[in-house]
C-alpha cells in the first residue's frame, strides 16, 4: 500500500477524472461516426419482430429526431463501449490504497464483473428484447399498426443494455459483501422477501407502465439474487471456514 497525502490523493483523483473524460469523449466521437451501424445493430431485434408480424414500422417524428437520437446513441454507446478502459482507470486510482493481499482479492472481482457486464448486455439483446417486443405487440387490441419512434427506442434500448449490464453485477456484489463479512447465505435468505419487493418497486418505476415489462425486469433480478446466494454459499462460506475454522 502506498502512503499518499491528501493533496496527492486529490491530484491523482483529478488526473483520473481527466483520463476518464478523455476516454469517454474519444469513444463518443468514434461512436457518433459509427452511429448508423450501431443503430442497425440495436434495431435488429425490433425489426425482426416487426418483420415477422408485418404490423408496424419504425419512424422519426421530428426533423431533428434522427440527429438527436444519433447523439444520444453515441453518448450511451460511449459509456458502454469504453467501460473496460474507464473501469481500469478507476482501478488504477484505488489500487495504491490497497495492501498486496487486498489487491489480489479484488482483481478476480473486477474480471468477473466485466464478464457479468457483457453477459447482462447480451442477455438483454438476445433474450429480453425479442421476447418483450413480441409480448408487447401481442398485448391488447389486435389488427393495428405500430409506429415506433426511432428516438424513443434508441434511448430505451441503450439504457436497457447499460442497466442489465449493471444488474448482472448483483452476484458479484453479494460475493464482495460476503468476503467483507457483511452478509451470509442466511442473512441473504432472511431478507429475500424484502429484496423482491424492492425489485418489484424498482422495476415498476424504471419500465413502461405495463405488467409485462415490469415482470420481464423483475424476474431476472430475482434470479440474479438467488445466484448471489448460491455463490456466497458455495464460495464465501467454504473459504471462510477453511481460513478461520482451524
Amino acid at each position: 500500500m502506498k502512503e499518499m497525502s491528501l493533496v496527492e490523493h486529490l491530484e491523482e483523483l483529478r488526473t483520473t477524472v481527466i483520463r476518464v473524460a478523455v476516454i469517454v469523449i474519444v469513444t463518443f466521437i468514434a461512436a457518433y461516426g459509427l452511429g448508423e451501424h450501431i443503430s442497425e445493430i440495436l434495431l435488429t431485434p425490433l425489426r425482426g419482430v416487426l418483420g415477422e408480424k408485418s404490423e408496424g414500422s419504425i419512424v422519426y417524428l421530428g426533423l431533428l429526431d434522427k440527429v438527436i437520437s444519433q447523439l444520444q446513441l453515441a453518448f450511451w454507446s460511449s459509456i458502454i463501449l469504453s467501460s473496460p478502459l474507464w473501469f481500469y482507470e478507476i482501478w488504477r486510482f484505488i489500487k495504491p490504497g490497497l495492501y498486496d493481499h487486498e489487491s489480489k482479492m479484488v482483481k478476480p472481482f473486477l474480471v468477473v464483473g466485466f464478464f457479468l457486464f457483457i453477459l447482462g448486455g447480451c442477455f438483454a439483446y438476445f433474450v429480453v428484447f425479442p421476447l418483450t417486443f413480441e409480448l408487447l405487440l401481442d398485448f391488447g387490441v389486435q389488427n393495428v399498426t405500430a409506429s415506433i419512434s426511432l428516438r424513443d427506442y434508441i434511448v430505451l434500448a441503450s439504457k436497457a443494455l447499460l442497466f442489465f449490464g449493471l444488474a448482472f453485477q448483483l452476484p458479484n456484489i453479494c460475493l464482495i459483501l460476503g468476503f467483507m463479512g457483511l452478509v451470509t447465505k442466511y442473512s441473504l435468505k432472511n431478507i429475500r422477501r424484502y429484496v423482491y419487493v424492492g425489485f418489484a418497486a424498482g422495476a415498476a418505476i424504471i419500465t413502461p407502465p405495463d405488467i409485462v415489462s415490469m415482470v420481464g425486469l423483475w424476474l431476472p433480478l430475482c434470479v440474479l439474487y438467488e445466484l448471489g446466494i448460491i455463490a456466497v454459499a458455495m464460495i464465501v462460506h467454504p473459504y471462510l471456514e477453511k481460513r478461520y475454522g482451524d
